[in-house]
């Protein structure tokens, strides 16, 4: 195999993966200047052009000391059916390149891409795929759910890799603080094992204190601040937010609605199945697969089938804060915020002040 290429939206996999791919491939003992790595990020189509021609260029010279020689095109970003990639300097590049990669390479050369984002109904792709090895590292979809069951997985994975072991609640905030991008993860478990140490277990607490909060985090704090029905933390978040311009449709949307729609829905299952476990996700998710299925026609599902639980299984503890009844009037208030943000001229920060307090069926304390 002469052909590898790693891609996809998550830069900092890609970029961790293709650096041990080209270790890999030059060997241990590998001479430094056996081996070509070229810059891809690139400007404009001319330097996508350059780019290719250093790469080509590479490819026709063989190792000085004879051997294996890895050609790497490094981080390209011209790849993308974007203005850059469409423009016709970059496609002279690339399609110079592809011809390259069709005839075959020399003996002993091996080409290595890290790529974001390429084009696959282009000629250059094709080549790959059907001549090399390719290997995808997408980002996980948050906007879809069953999001963070996949994060923690791979959060998991990672930190036993460093020695560190999250508890349970840690786990769920720094999921959410941190959110999909593996590069930021890996810089957070880093910081981590560093203040822990070796065999560090992961509290609660040193994430509060060493893991910041991202836009992400933030939305996901209000939502842990309706559950707890503190009106105080709420507000000041949204306000937060609609200073940073963020689109109070958008704060609706991500975080009042599905905190409210998980928390309903696990009241309900609660009132109905008071023995469902609550100390061990792994047996409250099989807990509700034995359930009917006319019980598990409403809730959630992952789309490779079957309840996703995660959301309702965290969502259980604090849905005692409510009744069934509060819940869903709740909801109510969320669908009436919903429209009067999108269909009438309501100051936004009114309709979402007005919302929490619906919710948390309280007054806002004073400061102080």
């Amino acid at each position: 195999m002469s052909l590898y290429a790693v891609i996809g939206t998550d830069e900092g996999r890609v970029s961790e993966e293709a650096l041990a791919k080209f270790n890999e491939l030059r060997g241990e003992n590998s001479d430094e200047f056996a081996n070509d790595v070229v810059e891809g990020t690139v400007a404009n189509a001319e330097e996508a052009f350059q780019a290719c021609a250093r790469a080509l260029e590479g490819l026709q010279t063989m190792p000085f000391f004879g051997g294996a020689k890895v050609v790497w095109l490094k981080a390209a970003n011209f790849l993308a059916d974007d203005r850059t990639g469409k423009a016709e300097r970059t496609k002279e590049g690339v399609e110079a390149l592809t011809d390259m990669l069709k005839e075959g390479l020399p003996p002993g050369v091996i080409f290595l891409l890290s790529a974001s984002a390429v084009d696959k109904r282009r000629a250059f792709y094709k080549t790959l795929e059907k001549n090399g090895e390719v290997t995808v590292y997408d980002r996980i979809d948050i906007t879809k759910d069953g999001w963070e069951e996949q994060v923690m997985v791979m959060v998991t994975r990672r930190a036993k890799e460093l020695s560190l072991e999250f508890d349970s609640d840690a786990i769920e905030l720094f999921v959410q603080r941190v959110g999909e991008d593996t590069r930021q993860i890996g810089n957070e478990l880093e910081k981590l094992r560093l203040y822990l140490g070796e065999g560090g277990r992961v509290t609660i607490s040193e994430v509060e204190l060493l893991v910041p909060m991202s836009a992400k985090g933030v939305i996901w704090e209000i939502g842990r601040a309706l559950e707890r029905r503190d009106a105080n933390k709420a507000i000041d978040l949204i306000d937060k937010q609609l200073a940073k311009g963020e689109a109070p449709i958008a704060l609706m949307r991500a975080s009042f609605i599905p905190t409210l729609r998980n928390l309903y829905l696990v009241r309900v299952l609660l009132e109905s199945h008071r023995d469902l476990p609550l100390n061990h996700g792994g047996s409250f998710s099989k807990a509700i697969d034995r359930l009917p299925e006319a019980e598990k026609a409403w809730l959630p599902q992952k789309k490779a089938g079957g309840v996703n639980t995660w959301g309702l299984y965290y969502a259980a503890p604090k849905a005692k804060n409510f009744t069934a009844r509060e819940l869903k009037q709740a909801l109510e208030a969320c669908l009436a915020a919903d429209r009067a943000l999108v269909t009438t001229q309501l100051d936004a920060r009114f309709v979402l002040h007005r919302l929490v307090m619906q919710i948390t069926g309280g007054k806002r304390k004073k400061a102080g």
